[in-house]
């Protein structure tokens, strides 16, 4: 379900210069980097890119959000990580993306660990932003 704009509690500002070979940096200044294709796609890859930034957005909103169901399921989840494996490539619009979710959660067992991230996945922002648009697989 979607919000209002009455509803937003923050909105992240960002501003490209140069597309995928140039500059991102944030209206408060907190984020500033330079932006290159990766090699694999004939850039120099001496900066980051898009596919690294959107992983370390998910990855960190997922591991929010295993945070909140860990909470109502009284789940131990300290010392945990969630990594996103996210790809590009050719499809038959251009280019899509396709991502990897993974966690290593220690102080539960793999019954346990795979269904937090199944409710974690329901409750994500980013899962529900992407559901319906690209893969998503928890691993």
């Amino acid at each position: 379900m979607s919000i209002q704009q009455t509803d937003v509690l923050y909105t992240a500002v960002a501003t490209a210069e140069n597309g995928r070979d140039g500059r991102v940096a944030t209206d408060d200044g907190r984020l500033d980097v330079v932006v290159n294709p990766p090699e694999q796609m004939g850039g120099s890859g001496r900066g980051t890119n898009p596919e690294q930034l959107f992983a370390a957005g998910y990855s960190a909103c997922f591991q929010g959000a295993l945070g909140v169901v860990a909470r109502q399921e009284k789940a131990d989840i300290s010392g945990s990580t969630v990594t996103a494996k996210v790809g590009i490539g050719k499809n038959t619009d251009g280019f899509g993306l396709i991502v990897e979710i993974s966690a290593t959660i220690p102080n539960v067992d793999t019954q346990t660990a795979k269904a937090l991230l199944e409710k974690a996945h329901q409750v994500c922002p980013y899962s529900k932003a992407t559901h319906g648009n690209i893969s998503v697989t928890l691993v």
